[in-house]
């Protein structure tokens, strides 16, 4: 494919965690502007799991826009309305994706050249993550060859050395950032993650410095009595920012549903039906400090145990 994508060095990558990562138990809670602020730099490579509208990492991403992080390189599997923030608020120079729901102003920042855009499929995406994670340089493939998605990808198809048959090799992904939201996890960095998910621990293991929003703290005891419910280990972890709400106005099952109004409101702003962008940033990202703040200014205590008990009944429906 002709794709641009960040050159695996599976050596320099294991190199780094090794003299970086620690298996201390040390507490790393801190709040969602210092972990920003500390952890994610201009130019960054950045990785995240799910998306805006399920359990995805929502609070951070408004808050890396507040703070204005520039020509970041963002690679997801399944989007949703969060690259049009990211592009919106200017902190994207390149998308390495799998599937993009964009609107208008996706479109024409694509078209404009101001975002340059790499296609994956889906899997491609979490195949990348994988290697990167086990710190080898790619991953083999029997798809994507002979799509257009490859022609745009920076896959590469070779001869296999055992069948001498055609196989599409996709390069590791090692990002320099992951946000990953969480059910709960205790203070050093011990997460868990419950139902479907994309790629949270691939996304965790591939990324130099990770940060974990999570609905609920608990206690390393916690973890100790059940430790197969442990989705992420602690010594994976940089950062621990708790926050209780955390993929609004998205839902996390079985805690809480999405806010449909929320949604919907920032769906016809990204495509141009009604509301402009600039309103839309100034009074629900710019205009607000935190996460807690747009929680104050958006719903009310009803509205929250409101989605609460909506995600409840559907629980039981299922049930």
């Amino acid at each position: 494919g002709k794709g641009e994508f960040i050159a695996p060095d599976p050596d320099k990558f294991r190199e780094w965690v090794r003299t970086h990562k620690s298996r201390e138990l040390k507490s790393k809670l801190m709040s969602e502007h210092d972990a920003i602020a500390k952890f994610v730099s201009d130019g960054d490579s950045l990785v995240y799991d799910m998306n805006y509208a399920k359990r995805g990492p929502a609070a951070l991403i408004r808050e890396i826009i507040r703070q204005k992080k520039k020509d970041l390189w963002v690679s997801t599997k399944y989007s949703f309305l969060e690259p049009s923030l990211l592009i919106q608020g200017g902190c994207v120079s390149r998308l390495d994706i799998g599937w993009f729901f964009h609107g208008s102003y996706g479109c024409k920042a694509i078209a404009e050249g101001k975002v340059k855009i790499v296609e994956w499929s889906n899997s491609a995406i979490v195949q990348r993550m994988l290697a990167g994670a086990m710190g080898i340089p790619f991953m083999p493939a029997r798809y994507l060859g002979g799509t257009d998605i490859f022609e745009h990808s920076g896959a590469k198809i070779v001869k296999d050395p055992y069948t001498g048959m055609n196989i599409v090799l996709l390069p590791a992904l090692n990002a320099d950032v992951a946000l990953i939201h969480a059910y709960q996890c205790d203070e050093y960095g011990n997460a868990r993650i419950f139902g479907a998910g994309f790629s949270p621990t691939e996304c965790a293991g591939c990324a130099k410095k990770v940060i974990i929003s999570t609905e609920e703290i608990i206690s390393n005891e916690d973890i100790r009595r059940a430790p197969g419910l442990t989705t992420i280990p602690h010594y994976l972890v940089d950062a621990v920012v708790h926050l209780p709400f955390g993929s609004y106005p998205g839902t996390v099952p079985g805690v809480y549903t999405l806010d449909s109004e929320a949604i919907m409101e920032l769906f016809f702003v990204d495509h141009g039906i009604s509301g402009d962008w600039d309103t839309y940033m100034d009074k629900w990202v710019y205009s607000l400090s935190s996460h807690f703040d747009m929680l104050e200014k958006r719903v009310t205590g009803k509205k929250l145990a409101e989605l609460i008990m909506a995600e409840k009944v559907k629980e039981g429906f299922r049930a």
